[in-house]
């Protein structure tokens, strides 16, 4: 037996120095305090910024009515359920809410989940079992990720929107294997599309159930915002649909839509569901609310789309490159992480709220600035974020960055390489003085 000292589980946090390097360079962009969130602006440290980061598509969260709604649902069963649905957390709001989204999507029935990350990890891990398989795009969010990861199922990622690739993975599995496939409807990151039609086509050939994250397309995608599947027709094709309520819908929690026989046994083995409280009267009420109003007010989407091809427009005729997005969200890509960091922290010095990305949730060295667009933008607010981040392109070069090699390193942030002297050459080429000192904590007004 090792008579060494005892392993100390707490080492890896007091070592841990990436965040505080990127603090000690004045540009650590992550954490920002919001004190008060007025419309399509928030104020932080007494300033107002646009926010054109958040996934409030149709601007909903600030909705009187839903507000409303929220508030009257909180006054007739109080601020919480205090228990799981399961025992004496099921009220008739959750209920109400679960049948309404059903008749939205044409599913047979929806269970509510008191979170978004909880369907996806609820869901795999109750359905799928050893010697089955996931077949899982290679940018499907955390939370599916982390649901592959604790099943008991063997993950296979395939490459990122590919059915040929994913027709690779199949023809190697045995019959005797259960298979999944589940994909991202619009990807987080990056906001393109998936390609469902050949997905499915191909699944369907090897018996491959399906599954899709509507997170970011439900009230984004579709005739009536219904999500991806309706977009291409082809809601009948895919098993399970999983949404959100945390973005078009304005508040926190999430559903999977399916077979009524599914989801009865979701709901009594699904641990995420089964042992978590259940979603606030509060948000049940406002995610009520949220819905009716996306299905009797078209023009909420209308306005969306317009917004959303101006900043498409807008940014590559400035000479962005904005990726493969289909939709509101809109990637600025940048290259190198510090510029990123230095161009986000320089964006909310001018009244602007959007954070990077970086290394895992893009790949290494390809750092990007993730903006996102809603319906309530007006188009001197789009203008003047257009306007600035030319201003910021030129003068931090980034229009000259060169291209993106892919690097495959895998093990987090490498701020190893990044000094102060680069931050200050950057800040020189922007024409500021970074004798200054950093700017962090203390906004310029716009």
């Amino acid at each position: 037996m090792d008579q060494g000292s005892p392993k100390d589980i707490f080492q890896k946090c007091s070592t841990f120095e990436e965040a505080n390097k990127v603090r000690q360079l004045g540009v650590y962009p992550y954490f920002r305090s919001i004190e008060e969130t007025r419309g399509n602006e928030v104020v932080c440290h007494g300033q107002t910024k646009i926010m054109i980061g958040s996934n409030n598509y149709l601007g909903l969260a600030q909705d009187p009515r839903v507000i409303e709604a929220a508030c009257d649902a909180a006054r007739k069963y109080g601020s919480g359920c205090t228990g799981s649905r399961f025992l004496n957390g099921n009220i008739r709001l959750h209920e109400q809410l679960e049948e309404e989204l059903a008749l939205f999507l044409q599913k047979e029935a929806v269970l509510l989940f008191s979170t978004g990350f909880f369907v996806n990890q609820g869901v795999l891990t109750t359905l799928l079992e050893d010697g089955d398989a996931i077949l899982c795009d290679r940018e499907n969010h955390a939370s599916i990720l982390d649901g592959c990861k604790q099943s008991a199922a063997k993950t296979i990622p395939f490459a990122h929107n590919s059915a040929d690739a994913l027709r690779r993975r199949l023809e190697r599995l045995p019959d005797t294997a259960g298979k999944l496939l589940i994909v991202d409807g619009v990807f987080s990151m990056s906001g393109d599309i998936v390609d469902l039609p050949a997905m499915t086509k191909v699944a369907k050939e090897y018996g491959c159930r399906i599954y899709v994250d509507e997170a970011h397309a439900l009230g984004v995608l579709g005739p009536k915002g219904e999500g991806t599947t309706h977009h291409f027709g082809m809601n009948q094709d895919v098993d399970l649909t999983m949404g959100t309520f945390s973005k078009s819908l304005g508040s926190m929690g999430g559903f999977i839509a399916g077979p009524e026989y599914v989801i009865d046994y979701l709901k009594h083995k699904a641990r995420c569901f089964m042992f978590t409280a259940s979603l606030a009267p509060a948000v049940a009420g406002g995610v009520l609310k949220a819905l009716q109003i996306l299905k009797q007010e078209p023009e909420l989407m209308e306005s969306l789309w317009k917004n959303t091809r101006k900043m498409h427009e807008g940014f590559k005729s400035l000479g962005f490159r904005i990726g493969t997005t289909q939709t509101p969200i809109v990637p600025i890509l940048i290259g190198s992480e510090v510029k990123a960091f230095i161009f986000a922290q320089k964006l909310y010095e001018a009244g602007i709220f959007a954070t990077p990305a970086v290394f895992p949730a893009v790949r290494y060295g390809e750092a990007i600035i993730r903006t996102s667009y809603m319906a309530t933008h007006t188009d001197s607010e789009l203008n003047y974020v257009l306007e600035t981040f030319g201003r910021l392109g030129r003068e931090l070069g980034v229009f000259e960055e060169a291209a993106y090699t892919g690097s495959t390193k895998k093990n987090g942030y490498d701020f190893s390489s990044v000094q102060l002297q680069d931050v200050e050459g950057l800040r020189k080429s922007a024409g500021e003085d970074p004798s200054a000192g950093s700017p962090v904590g203390a906004p310029v007004p716009r």
